[in-house]
């Protein structure tokens, strides 16, 4: 049963000033089979959170703590997280022109699995599982999100969540752009994922809507990079009614969208 835990995490990101630490402190621990939700204002520090969890080289941990089933995430390069079972889906998928979808997850899937899955097996594995996300067959020889609206590359960010099967999944606001039948498909790709009950899921989001679809076990309120309280899901109904004023003094617009 894998554990990601993150302990005392600070992160600073580069500006013009110099340094301005986003993160101040971030306690945390996903277990295999937990939904941990993370909610909080714009410029809280959630999507730094991810960031810095995923290795993105814009963000520098001054101190603290992460690892995965015991081994020091922060010691490992961006792939070898990947391949040790961290995921992030992205808030804003990144365009790849020149490299089709199915090189992408086929290239993905031999890293991540330690061997290139038979040909055979992968192409029914791959069918299904866009089909079970409403994805055009033919997505998957177009490069990868190249010329896809919001809610494609939201799908095919799930798609890879469901093809590669990571120990812990970090779906950085996932709901961001979707359309309402489209937030339903991504909602039951990821309970899919879920269902095994031998992975963790970090669901970072802004809004209450997404939770409707997928119940998290625990909700984390992250306010001036930190988290301030912790509950069950019902403390993403007090959010709804309430938004983020408790925490940061002023209202937060979207809270209750």
């Amino acid at each position: 049963m894998s554990t990601l835990e993150i302990k005392d995490l600070h992160v600073s990101v580069a500006t013009e000033d110099g340094p301005k630490e986003i993160l101040k402190g971030v306690d945390l621990t996903v277990k295999a089979g937990e939904t941990h939700a993370i909610m909080g204002p714009n410029g809280s520090g959630k999507s730094t959170l991810s960031y810095a969890v995923a290795g993105h080289p814009k963000y520098e941990v001054t101190s603290g703590t992460v690892t995965l089933d015991g081994e020091d995430v922060l010691a490992m390069s961006v792939d070898e997280r990947a391949r040790a079972g961290l995921f992030l889906a992205m808030q804003y998928p990144v365009e790849v022109p020149g490299v089709s979808m199915s090189n992408f997850l086929r290239t993905a899937a031999t890293a991540v699995r330690g061997e290139a899955p038979k040909l055979r097996t992968w192409v029914k594995e791959v069918k299904e599982s866009m089909g079970q996300l409403g994805i055009d067959p033919s997505f998957a020889e177009r490069s990868v999100n190249e010329g896809f609206s919001g809610g494609e590359k939201k799908r095919h960010e799930i798609l890879q969540l469901d093809l590669l099967r990571p120990k812990v999944a970090i779906l950085d606001e996932t709901d961001s752009g979707l359309d309402v039948d489209a937030l339903r498909v991504v909602s039951e790709g990821v309970n899919r994922y879920r269902e095994g009950g031998e992975t963790g899921v970090l669901l970072i989001t802004h809004y209450t809507r997404i939770l409707r679809h997928i119940t998290p076990d625990f909700v984390h309120v992250f306010a001036g990079g930190r988290v301030v309280e912790s509950g069950g899901p019902e403390l993403a109904d007090v959010l709804e009614a309430e938004g983020y004023v408790k925490y940061t003094g002023t209202q937060e617009a979207g809270a209750t969208a």
